[in-house]
C-alpha cells in the first residue's frame, strides 16, 4: 500500500478505463482501485507502474453475484489474502450442488452473443481431458429447452441481441444467466461502441458475472457454482 504514489500512470494507461480512485477504508484515503468487471488483464498497469505497487496474482475465484461486487476492489492484495481453491475441492463442491439441486445434472447452454471466441475458447476447454467437467454432472446441450443455465459470452451485439433474447425466452424456467467475461459483465474492450449493448445486463436479468478476458476454465466453474447457490 505505502508504494503507490498516486502517479496516475496506471490510470493513463489502462485501455478500458477499469482503473479509478476510490475510498480505502484500511488506509483512510483515496487509493487506486480496479472495475473487474471492466478489467481485460492486460497487465499495462503492472508494467508501466514506476512504483511496483501493482502485480497481479493468479487468484480465479472472482465471480460475483452483482456487478457492483466487481467494482472499486483493491489493485493490490496482500499475500496473505491471497485465496486459492485447490481445483479438486472446487470440483468436488460443484459435482456435490449439481447432485442435490439438479438431480444429478445441469444442463447449459452456451451463447455467443458477439465476442471474440476467446471465452468461447476458455469455455470449449471445460470439455478437455484435463477439466472434464461432465465429471461433476455438467453437460452443454445444442437447445435451450434442455437447459437449466445460460453462459452468455460477448457485448451482445446489435445483431445478436434478438437472438439472445429468444434464446432466454426459450429456456425452461427457473433458468439461471451467468456473464462469462469482461464483454459479457460491460462491454469490455468494445464498451460504448455503437454496436453492443455494453453487457448482457442490459438485456437480460444476470445471476453471476464472472470477470476476465478470457476468464480461466478453473474461474468459470467457480462463476458456476456461485450461481448454482442462487437457486
Amino acid at each position: 500500500y505505502n508504494k503507490c504514489k498516486k502517479c496516475m500512470a496506471c490510470t493513463s494507461i489502462c485501455p478500458t478505463g477499469a482503473i479509478v480512485f476510490a475510498d480505502n477504508d484500511r488506509e483512510k484515503t483515496r487509493l487506486p482501485a480496479v472495475n473487474l468487471d471492466e478489467c481485460i488483464f492486460c497487465r499495462f498497469c503492472e508494467e508501466n507502474c514506476p512504483e511496483g505497487a501493482i502485480c497481479l496474482t493468479n487468484r480465479f475465484e472472482l465471480a460475483q453475484k452483482s456487478r457492483e461486487a466487481l467494482r472499486s476492489s483493491p489493485l493490490y492484495i496482500q499475500e496473505d489474502e491471497v485465496m486459492g481453491l485447490e481445483y479438486e475441492l472446487l470440483g468436488k463442491q460443484l459435482k456435490e450442488k449439481v447432485y442435490s439441486r439438479f438431480g444429478k445434472s445441469l444442463h447449459i447452454r452456451e451463447v455467443d452473443a458477439g465476442s471474440c471466441n476467446g471465452c468461447d475458447y476458455e469455455i470449449n476447454a471445460l470439455g478437455s481431458p484435463y477439466n472434464d467437467i461432465e465429471r461433476f454432472g455438467i453437460h452443454f446441450v445444442a437447445s435451450p429447452r434442455h437447459a437449466d443455465m445460460l453462459l452468455v459470452t460477448g457485448c451482445v451485439s446489435r445483431n445478436m441481441e434478438e437472438a439472445l433474447i429468444k434464446t432466454y425466452n426459450a429456456a425452461p424456467s427457473p433458468k439461471l444467466v451467468v456473464a462469462v467475461g469482461a464483454c459479457a459483465c460491460s462491454g469490455g474492450i468494445f464498451k460504448n461502441s455503437y454496436a453492443g449493448k455494453n453487457g448482457v445486463d442490459r438485456v437480460l436479468p444476470v445471476d453471476v458475472y464472472i470477470p476476465g478476458c478470457p476468464p480461466r476454465p478453473q474461474a468459470i466453474i467457480y462463476g458456476i457454482l456461485k450461481a448454482i447457490g442462487r437457486m
